[in-house]
């Protein structure tokens, strides 16, 4: 009976041992729940710039604030880590975690992104989010970047911008014979097949550039930036419609390996504070890119003008040519360029009886 009661005992305090462990051993969802990830962020615009270097600032915000500290961004504006168009490679080759820019300054190396930023005489910023959320089109960027080991999310829109500012009057096609404009993209083949000639400058470079005469012209993004960038005291004529970019999509990307480290939640908050900074900026130009103009036209006597109708026509047959081209035996560009047409397509026909028939009837005097 005794050697009963003994071993009883010690079966007890065994029991007793190993509940004490198991409740002090922390496991790994608690380890979790307290590291804390530092993550550097890379842009292609000077720090804290209104509008566009300022997505990169809320992101940083609205993920500290949302993860409780748990995950903290420091943001490097242009040329503070990498050069403006060294974002893709330092974020693909992991040498920072986050980037944010322009997906139509990587076309050298990826044919595709082209489709992400903005396509001439394509989709506004209300539709080019329609089509990436709801459309297929981020599944198919996500399929783009994926070689190059990143994840691209929506971080930003300007909506329609301006056609640009130009030294002198644009009347007529033969007007934009032997110019020099700074305009990225497939707009500046477009506009290189019209007469005229494209340069690639960064933004930093556009002011000086005008003013000493290395180019004649040059489309930033609209009057809210422009202001800011005093491209009205280099350049008389501003011209609109943006025909080049209708709905400037900016982006965030992220290296794959350095998102797959974060637990589940944290992933999670990372998307939705793109989603956040994704709308807010479309939001922030949308109420004051229309003050920023009157303050170009009534206090600085900006000339403002409208491309003429044969040059916008003629610039639209020519994106025709250049887009089927440029896609044509790049087996990725061709695949996202049928899912952005066909919802092109199905959105223009709705609009027809839906916002653009709504405006046209509000504007009826």
């Amino acid at each position: 009976m005794k050697k009963h009661l003994f071993l009883l005992f010690i079966s007890f305090t065994l029991i007793s041992c190993n509940q004490g462990t198991e409740n002090t051993t922390p496991n790994s969802t608690d380890v979790e729940s307290k590291k804390i990830y530092k993550w550097t962020m890379v842009t292609t615009w000077a720090k804290n710039f209104p509008g566009l270097g300022m997505a990169a600032e809320n992101l940083s915000q609205y993920v500290n604030e949302m993860s409780n500290g748990r995950l903290q961004i420091k943001v490097y504006g242009q040329g503070e880590l990498v050069p403006s168009f060294g974002v893709f490679d330092a974020v693909s080759q992991g040498n920072v975690e986050l980037g944010h820019g322009a997906s139509y300054y990587w076309t050298g190396k990826l044919k595709s992104s082209q489709f992400f930023t903005a396509v001439p005489f394509g989709l506004t910023a209300q539709e080019m989010n329609g089509w990436l959320h709801y459309g297929g089109g981020l599944e198919l960027w996500e399929e783009a970047y994926a070689p190059f080991n990143l994840i691209p999310l929506a971080g930003g829109n300007t909506g329609v911008q301006m056609a640009g500012w130009f030294k002198k009057e644009i009347n007529s096609l033969e007007d934009m014979r032997g110019l020099k404009m700074r305009i990225p993209g497939l707009a500046g083949e477009i506009f290189t097949r019209a007469g005229a000639e494209a340069v690639q400058l960064p933004g930093n470079e556009i002011f000086l550039s005008l003013q000493q005469g290395v180019i004649d012209a040059a489309e930033w993004v609209g009057p809210y930036n422009d202001l800011t960038f005093g491209l009205h005291q280099v350049a008389k004529y501003y011209y609109y419609p943006g025909w080049h970019e209708p709905g400037s999509t900016l982006e965030i990307i992220v290296n794959k390996e350095a998102f797959a480290s974060l637990p589940a939640d944290l992933q999670a908050i990372v998307r939705y504070a793109a989603r956040a900074v994704n709308q807010e900026m479309l939001d922030e130009y949308t109420a004051r890119n229309n003050q920023a103009l009157r303050e170009l036209v009534d206090k600085h006597n900006v000339e403002l003008r409208k491309l003429p109708d044969d040059v916008l026509i003629k610039l639209r047959t020519i994106s025709a040519e250049v887009l089927q081209e440029f896609i044509e035996g790049d087996e990725m560009a061709e695949k996202i360029y049928a899912s952005y047409n066909k919802f092109k397509k199905e959105v223009t026909a709705y609009h027809e009886i839906s916002e653009k028939a709504f405006i046209e009837t509000r504007d009826l005097e």
